[in-house]
């Protein structure tokens, strides 16, 4: 007789949303649902995304998403090389330690995958408090490629930084 499994605790997590046009209402964003839908399939707590202008407003809610007690908060867009792209410079202040590693595997997965920009992405990983936030590129592509990397490790990765077992 083999013993029952506890379910894994329900993880509180938040989507962010940097893009100045879907902020504004000129576009309905695509990207924020795809990751709430993951997030929820993964046994993550997650409610609609926060969706606002690129810069400091993703910083903003960033930061409410943690004091609100989210375990994991994954942004989308900001990531690339235009001007009005900030979503790293917004988030790197809030870290504590930068996961490097995940950053460049959603790089490599995308350019494996034939898309030779995904390493323009500026987009960073790290932990803040008992945090962990990845920045995920803005098109729906680069979000799927960034699903398919942390599917695997998201739930252990959060475990861990609050030092639970291995």
């Amino acid at each position: 007789m083999s013993e029952e499994q506890p379910a894994p605790e329900v993880l509180p997590a938040a989507v962010v949303v940097a893009s100045n046009r879907a902020a504004a209402g000129v576009y309905a964003d695509e990207t924020g649902p795809l990751i709430v839908e993951a997030l929820r399939g993964w046994g993550f707590s997650v409610e609609a995304p926060a969706v606002v202008p690129d810069g400091d407003p993703v910083g903003e809610a960033i930061a409410a998403a943690i004091a609100a007690g989210a375990r994991v908060v994954l942004t989308t867009g900001g990531t690339g090389l235009t001007p009005t792209d900030r979503t790293p410079e917004a988030t790197r202040p809030l870290l504590d330690r930068e996961v490097p590693g995940l950053a460049e595997a959603i790089r490599a997965h995308g350019a494996a995958q034939g898309v030779p920009t995904a390493v323009l992405s500026r987009g960073l990983a790290g932990v803040a408090g008992s945090c962990l936030i990845v920045n995920l590129p803005g098109s729906r592509g680069g979000v799927k490629d960034g699903l398919a990397v942390l599917e695997p490790v998201l739930r252990h990765a959060v475990e861990q930084v609050v030092g639970s077992d291995h």
